[in-house]
């Protein structure tokens, strides 16, 4: 092999640039030799090697580099569309479709044969095309989330997609990052990486100028810079792309609703068993009664669930998209929904992460402003941290601070907590600075004796106020540090989080705090929020590895917040609560938060979270507030409730075709339908079915939970109701207008046709089926295939020709029986379900304690409406208060009467 094709060559040449042929390394040991020596030649090597500096590349050297290389990702294998298609051919119910086509075409009936394969190829096209669409969906979602970089490009620093970085660029790693392709560190301070992804080591690694550091690795302290040498299938392991595209797991509720499709397949498979016995016995002809038993099964067997159920899915994570939440797997719309305990961030979720400076307590007769100005020499604004951003926004004259250079800064990380810079004044003297928790800041001061008792008294002043302490400390020489004193920090709450937390409250959900703020910020927060003040201190709690007692996991469950979180803590408050059997939802957007994440039934990263956050969450917020997760809940509540509805429909339905045509086979030897009819009744069912996914739905003040006795009770009531209505018409049909038997069939089709696309209506709304309007799509999908159901019965297309009149007849019977099975649902839901106070009784009115809660949700519901602006809170409020106020006095006044 060719020097040229060993290492990745990127000097610019007259002739066309083609691809070097550099063979991916799959495992350590196994690159190739030009990849291990970019790996570890000094960096004045690589940079020749590479054709760049640490001034990183010029824009159009950049494209010109990434037009020959590729993108900075792991090519994943393509299904082919044509095999995948194929796919739909084989299985279960696909066999039993293609056994109906080879015995209708073995006992030529060709009107069956085409029909029944057209059934066949409908259903393959319509999966194979909504799976795609929905996969196309979800794709476009994961899209937002590619990992950013951070590179100098014509000197400056810009903010691409990291699959557009090429060997050549200059990056900076900081704090949470993934790295994002195959690095060596430029000369600079060590960075502790987690290789953990990629070698296993459980501990980080401390990584030098000079050295290299592998893409998906994570950057646990420190800050760098560094030049990428390797990109692509050309990196240590290349797994970037695979960080949050993680295989899709199958929710609870999915595997609740595969379970009734094994339920309705082995009740069709008995149910037609008895009926070729049956007909074996009467010695019906063979071929025809295994055709007919095929056919049954194929209509009886719910064909399109596993399509409804991955549209519906699909739709709701668009859905959700649009409220600013990003879906990484499906099965966390269905977790969000039974979420019955958030814990939640303070700071940027219910607070606006918008830090106020107040005015700071000094030592030793310091100005104020010095004190703030050292402050601000110790923070670093191209960083864009609220901390830092809010110090340098707090020094009076920006001019300032030109007069020092800064020679040396350390960033914050979660090990020292705090941050510090090597400072350069105007008369060359040099001297030291550093910010951080004043706790931290006293520990490492020379004159922490003396000082101690006054900053713990302005600490706890300020914490009284709802203030957060920033310590600030100074050093003529490295070690010898003095505090100088402390600057208290304001994070207002956000203007609709009080009626946020009502409104989740209303929903069922506990909403707790939980914070790195000391215990009188945490209940100053909680007490304006309204959230309770029975606040925990984290630190008496145990670690991942601690069982908490049965009190004080009962002490957890029942706490309205926790302060002085550490990310271990969070990660065993998760844990506890799950024992405890709560769906518990978690917010974090640090990379110490990633477990807490991942343990949670929903991880939650929230807007600005870290690579390494977003990465281990199951949902991604691209808005901050508490009011997107709200939101996001109630959406993901309609989601379940369209597919709550979708399967009492689905076992009404199969219920009534199977017990319908097994009793009067049984007990008249009479085929109310034929094979050609139940094909079609399929067909057209699962053609309009699809637009529940659509629907127009409330979601429940509970969180959603799996109610099997509920759906299998409704739906058996109402399948049992339709067999009667359909026996009742068959009686009619025969014995008062005696219909002969071939025009009786034809009035069953249209029957069994029209009163099963009604029953959606009834299954979709728990109250009467005019309780919440059907959305356009769905009355007009169902008003659609009923009008090509009634054509096809009027005109006689495969079966004998009804007219006009009895058509209208069977569509009058169908709505008559409609309006009596939406009654008879009423009281299944009664008996199944009994959970609503009767509707005559009578309730002492009484005054409330706290009228708090109804006015939080109603001005919650007010900021929905007026399109969640914030500036408006205090009116919202005001037009709350005022609303409810009146309504509890009217009610008050008819009670008393």
């Amino acid at each position: 092999m060719t020097p040229t094709a060993d290492k990745p060559e990127v000097k610019s040449e007259s002739k066309p640039e083609t691809k070097p042929e550099t063979k991916p390394a799959a495992a350590p040991g196994a690159k190739s030799d030009a990849q291990k020596n970019l790996k570890s030649i000094p960096m004045e090597e690589l940079q020749k090697e590479l054709d760049s500096s640490p001034d990183g590349l010029s824009e159009a050297e950049a494209k010109k580099r990434l037009t020959k290389y590729g993108p900075n990702e792991i090519a994943k294998k393509k299904d082919n569309p044509y095999l995948k298609f194929l796919t739909y051919f084989w299985g279960p119910i696909p066999w039993m479709i293609e056994g109906a086509v080879i015995l209708s075409a073995a006992v030529r009936h060709w009107p069956d044969f085409f029909i029944i394969l057209l059934l066949l190829l409908s259903n393959a096209v319509v999966g194979f095309w909504e799976e795609h669409q929905a996969g196309n969906a979800i794709a476009a979602l994961r899209k937002q989330l590619a990992i950013k970089a951070k590179v100098k490009r014509d000197g400056k620093w810009t903010d691409p997609s990291a699959k557009e970085l090429v060997p050549g660029d200059v990056i900076r790693l900081k704090l949470g990052d993934i790295v994002p392709a195959d690095t060596r560190l430029l000369p600079g301070d060590p960075v502790e990486v987690d290789q953990s992804a990629l070698t296993g080591e459980s501990l980080p690694a401390t990584k030098k100028p000079g050295e290299a550091v592998f893409s998906g690795s994570i950057i646990r302290q420190g800050e760098s810079e560094g030049m990428v040498y390797a990109t692509g299938t050309d990196t240590y392991f290349g797994k970037t792309a695979q960080m949050v595209q993680g295989p899709e797991s199958v929710s609870h509720f999915q595997k609740a609703v595969l379970k009734i499709g094994d339920y309705l397949i082995v009740l069709a498979v008995v149910l037609v068993a008895v009926i070729v016995t049956v007909a074996l016995f009467r010695h019906d002809p063979v071929m025809g009664t295994l055709e007919f038993a095929l056919v049954l099964l194929v209509a009886a067997i719910p064909v399109a669930m596993p399509t409804v159920l991955s549209v519906t899915m699909a739709v709701g994570a668009r859905l959700l998209a649009k409220k600013q939440a990003i879906i990484t797997r499906l099965s966390a719309i269905e977790e969000l929904a039974g979420v019955d305990i958030l814990c939640s961030d303070k700071t940027g979720t219910l607070t606006q992460n918008k830090l106020t400076l107040g005015d700071p307590f000094t030592l030793n007769g310091v100005p104020a402003d010095q004190v703030i100005l050292w402050a601000a020499l110790a923070s670093r604004a191209e960083d864009k941290d609220t901390i830092d951003l809010a110090v340098i926004g707090g020094v009076k004259d920006d001019k300032s601070l030109k007069a020092y250079q800064v020679v040396h800064f350390q960033p914050f990380d979660p090990v020292h907590k705090r941050t510090e810079a090597t400072v350069k004044g105007g008369d060359g003297k040099q001297f030291y600075v550093a910010k951080g928790a004043p706790q931290v800041i006293l520990k490492m001061s020379t004159n922490a004796g003396e000082a101690k008792p006054a900053v713990d008294k302005a600490v706890d002043e300020f914490a009284g106020r709802g203030f957060r302490s920033l310590g600030v400390a100074r050093a003529e020489e490295a070690g010898k540090w003095q505090i100088v004193g402390v600057l208290p920090m304001f994070d207002p709450p956000r203007p609709q989080a009080k009626a946020t937390i009502a409104s989740a409250r209303e929903m069922g959900v506990s909403v707790k705090m939980v914070t790195g703020d000391q215990m009188a910020i945490a209940k100053e927060t909680a007490k304006q929020l309204g959230m309770g003040t029975n606040i925990l201190d984290a630190s008496g709690l145990g670690d991942i590895k601690h069982h908490e007692t049965a009190q004080a996991a009962q002490a957890i469950e029942k706490a309205d917040g926790f302060a002085q979180v550490f990310p271990e803590h969070k990660y065993h408050i998760v844990d506890v609560l799950r024992q405890r059997g709560h769906i518990v939802g978690m917010t974090g957007d640090g990379v110490n938060d990633a477990p807490a994440l991942k343990k949670a039934d929903c991880g939650i990263a929230v807007s600005g979270a870290t690579d390494t956050a977003r990465a281990a969450a199951s949902i991604v917020l691209l808005a901050s507030g508490l009011s997107v997760i709200i939101d996001a809940i109630k959406e993901s509540r309609r989601i379940f409730q369209r597919m709550n509805s979708y399967a009492i429909y689905r076992i009404a339905e199969t219920l009534r075709v199977l017990f319908f045509m097994t009793l009067a086979i049984l007990v008249f030897n009479f085929y109310p339908v034929t094979a050609v009819m139940i094909v079609m009744l399929a067909l057209l069912n699962d053609g309009a079915i699809l637009a529940i996914a659509y629907d127009n739905v409330h979601y429940k003040d509970k969180p959603e939970a799996w109610n099997m006795r509920l759906v299998l009770g409704v739906s058996t009531v109402l399948g049992v109701i339709g067999v009667v209505a359909a026996f009742c018409l068959f009686y009619l049909g025969e014995r008062v207008f005696h219909l002969d038997r071939d025009h009786i069939q034809t009035l069953m089709y249209l029957k069994l046709s029209v009163a099963g696309h009604l029953t959606i209506f009834l299954t979709r709304t728990r109250g009467p089926f005019w309780s919440i309007r059907p959305a356009k799509i769905l009355w007009m999908a169902v008003l659609g295939t009923q009008t090509i159901a009634t054509l096809i019965a009027v005109y006689g297309l495969f079966m004998t020709p009804l007219g006009w009149g009895w058509a209208a007849f069977v569509w009058g019977y169908a709505l008559a029986w409609a309006l009596v099975n939406d009654r008879v649902k009423l009281l299944a839901y009664r008996i199944f379900d009994p959970t609503k106070a009767p509707l005559l009784a009578k309730k002492t009115v009484k005054e409330p304690l706290d009228l708090t809660s109804r006015i939080a949700t109603r001005a919650y519901e007010i900021y929905e409406e007026r399109g969640h602006h914030d500036g408006q809170a205090d009116e919202d409020w005001t037009e709350a208060e005022t609303e409810i106020r009146r309504g509890y006095e009217a009610h008050a006044k008819a009670g008393s009467r």
